[in-house]
């Protein structure tokens, strides 16, 4: 027997099989008429009648072609999103958050009314002030504060708005991480990058609108959570790519397969699907038939734009990229590339920031030293090299954590922690922004004198996640989609657009 008649054969029996499946499904559901059949009914109407996007929204969802490009709401500023979270929380006392008055305090006592009453991961009963390790001084003609652990960064601050007033109410890694991305603190809810790709669809066909790349040796806390698609289409979802090996898991085909075998499996399970399909209309299946011919359309595509060896030396020598290795250089470039070629969303999600001082490698004065050589070199020939190319005013790059870190030292159990580090800290953090209809030069927002506090500008995760919407065309009020009797968002029932940094 011949590869191809083997293959045929086995497409055969997943067909019968299929069959078999679908008559017993069929059985139950007709047993079940009032039980699990009203429930899979309501479902239906869910899906079919009310799941479309609400009438506030001028969406609607196309399951037969659901990435298809859309116009949004209004005009936007931008047409792409390019997401970079340090997952793990950096300090911005040692990086943005200059507060010469907490190098005099460095050792003091720290007041126990900043302690009392309020929830940390570790501090207790007493902690002792921690002064910045790092030194800033003013660059640009903006004057913006950096430090020294961003040489780079800091010859481009004339592109970026820093927002020194985010807050949030989450102080775990993955409740911060899912409630920055989601607009939630709990799994279910879709992702930033899906509500974008539901909106928008994506410019080319051939490749997911939303994509996700990780460095740091981890996945982020809140896991494949943060880039999941929750109760919109699961085409939304994020689609992660690697930098090293395959770009994508099991996209090469398997020994004695090829493009012709391949088509024609895609042929037969599709045509499954849409047997399913008139069976009992529901969108989801067509779903997973756009889902099964873009996998078939990147095993030609993805490989091509993931492979970063093609780029000049002097793009490699500019982000300081090692193709082969896994490392944020690497996909900060990827980032480039795929903007420009039409993906939507690109998250990059870097581990390894979280500076407890329990060792070398998370004291602020010495792994988050190597973090910030590892990510400024990058992240800063992102900005210059997207504005070279005239894709920066079209393209927003987003920069930031999940939560802050305190301005005490980090003690456990009352005992002090070996090396510098900082606990988690929900009242005040920095986040950037850049290109896409952003005001460079600007910041916005200020805490107290220590940097414990937000005294002007108070920002939250909805606040961020409006702004963005924003630039894309979106008013983040009206862009819903309607779950489980009422109409949903990414900003929940908060949010408001950053004004003050917008051009």
């Amino acid at each position: 027997m011949t590869q191809q008649e083997l293959h045929s054969q086995r497409l055969f029996e997943e067909a019968r099989k299929e069959v078999l499946r679908q008559h017993t499904r069929r059985h139950f559901l007709k047993e079940s008429a009032m039980g699990l059949g009203a429930l899979a009914l309501g479902s239906f109407l869910n899906s079919c009648g009310r799941g479309a996007p609400h009438q506030t929204s001028s969406i609607l969802f196309d399951p037969v072609n659901p990435l298809a490009p859309r116009p949004p709401m209004f005009p936007g500023k931008a047409k792409s999103v390019i997401y970079l979270h340090m997952a793990g929380a950096p300090s911005q006392l040692e990086l943005f958050d200059y507060k010469p008055e907490l190098v005099k305090l460095d050792g003091k006592d720290c007041p126990q009314s900043l302690i009392d009453g309020k929830r940390f991961a570790f501090i207790r009963d007493k902690a002792t002030l921690l002064g910045p390790q790092a030194t800033f001084a003013q660059y640009g003609e903006s004057g913006l504060w950096v430090s020294n652990y961003l040489p780079h960064f800091s010859t481009i601050v004339d592109d970026v708005a820093i927002i020194k007033s985010v807050t949030t109410d989450q102080f775990n890694h993955a409740p911060a991480q899912l409630f920055m991305h989601t607009g939630g603190p709990r799994l279910g809810r879709p992702s930033m990058g899906a509500w974008v790709t539901y909106g928008l669809g994506t410019e080319n066909q051939n490749l997911p609108g939303y994509v996700v790349l990780t460095s740091g040796g981890n996945d982020p806390d809140a896991g494949k959570s943060a880039w999941g698609s929750g109760f919109l289409p699961s085409v939304y979802q994020g689609v992660q790519c690697r930098s090293e090996g395959d770009p994508v898991l099991f996209i090469n085909d398997p020994k004695g397969i090829d493009r012709d075998l391949r088509r024609a499996s895609i042929d037969a399970i599709n045509k499954i699907n849409q047997n399913q399909h008139e069976q009992y209309k529901d969108p989801e299946t067509l779903s997973r038939i756009s889902q099964y011919e873009m996998a078939y359309k990147m095993q030609i595509a993805a490989p091509e734009v993931m492979n970063i060896n093609d780029e000049p030396q002097y793009i490699h020598d500019m982000y300081g990229t090692k193709p082969g290795e896994v490392n944020f250089a690497n996909n900060a470039l990827l980032a480039r590339r795929l903007v420009e070629r039409g993906v939507r969303f690109v998250q990059l999600f870097d581990w390894g920031w979280d500076s407890h001082g329990t060792d070398a490698q998370t004291a602020v004065d010495i792994g988050m030293i190597n973090k910030c050589r590892n990510t400024d070199k990058a992240m800063t020939a992102l900005i210059l090299d997207l504005k070279q190319r005239g894709l920066l005013d079209e393209t927003l790059v987003v920069w930031g954590g999940e939560f802050g870190r305190t301005p005490m030292q980090e003690n456990r159990e009352g005992k002090t922690a070996p090396f510098k580090g900082r606990d988690h800290h929900t009242d005040a953090f920095c986040m950037w922004m850049a290109g896409g209809g952003i005001k460079g030069g600007t910041t916005y927002g200020e805490t107290d004198e220590i940097g414990y506090s937000v005294i002007s500008g108070k920002t939250e995760a909805f606040d961020i996640q409006a702004t963005i919407l924003n630039q894309l065309g979106f008013d983040h009020e009206k862009f819903t989609y309607e779950f489980q009797g009422r109409p949903f968002r990414l900003t929940d029932v908060k949010g408001k657009v950053i004004q003050e940094i917008l051009a």
